[in-house]
């Protein structure tokens, strides 16, 4: 339940309009999703200010399906990550009218169809065009919080012209989410250049001896640069999501 409907629901107690037993039924009703395979925490919103998410991957199609109806049903955003192709294309059936991508696997179906004016403003960064995929899942995560984006891709160390040529677009930012593989160094050198949060993102994107994204989550890790902080491998959710509410809080004060 979010805050505008636990407000109304107060009221109508208030007002003798509904009684606190029918209250409190009310509530208990709408805390947790019952499919039998979940256990959804609707009243997530409230309490941090955004609904649950999903992680698609690993549910069978049924049960992603249930669980963004379950979401649906209760009036909430239903933002869902890392949706394989069959999980994508029976759920664009469903909703036509949700916004999803492709590229970064991500569905969001909005519970309001005039969301709220975008507040704060994140930058991602990546340091090639095949760290795309993880930075538009950070990005859409933003998105999906409430929060402005924009997106500079393919600014790495490698010909950092590139990424000076970009420096006066990137200034205004509330957060900078970073996204590279390979040796990871960008964060460090953006870090150096802007007054604000970074979030590094290692991305699997190398060569043998980059392990998976290990060498560039060490990398982020060791960064000189005091303002970088860096999230785990692949992880362009958990990096988009911190960003959010960085420039969120920001813009409220």
């Amino acid at each position: 339940m979010g805050n505008e409907k636990l407000e109304q629901l107060l009221e109508q107690i208030r007002a003798g309009k509904l009684s606190v037993a029918d209250g409190m039924e009310q509530l208990s009703s709408i805390q947790v999703g019952t499919p039998v395979y979940a256990n959804l925490d609707l009243d997530r919103a409230r309490r941090c200010g955004f609904p649950e998410v999903i992680l698609a991957e690993g549910k069978t199609p049924e049960w992603l399906e249930g669980v963004v109806a379950r979401l649906i049903q209760a009036n909430q955003d239903c933002f869902a990550t890392r949706l394989t192709s069959e999980q994508a294309r029976r759920l664009k059936n469903l909703y036509p009218e949700a916004d999803l991508d492709e590229i970064a696997r991500t569905f969001l179906k909005r519970a309001n169809k005039n969301p709220t004016t975008p507040k704060g403003m994140v930058t991602f960064l990546t340091a090639g065009t095949g760290d795309i995929p993880v930075a538009r899942e950070a990005m859409n995560t933003a998105i999906a919080l409430g929060v402005g984006t924009k997106l500079i891709p393919d600014v790495g160390v490698a010909g950092l012209h590139r990424l000076l040529n970009n420096l006066s677009a990137i200034k205004d930012s509330d957060a900078i989410v970073v996204v590279a593989g390979m040796d990871g160094a960008l964060p460090s050198v953006v870090g150096g250049l802007v007054d604000c949060p970074v979030i590094a993102v290692p991305t699997s994107i190398g060569y043998g001896t980059c392990f998976g994204g290990l060498s560039a989550l060490l990398t982020m890790l060791n960064a000189c640069s005091a303002n970088v902080t860096a999230v785990n491998i692949d992880a362009g959710f958990k990096a988009g999501y911190v960003a959010a509410l960085i420039a969120r809080k920001s813009n409220k004060q």
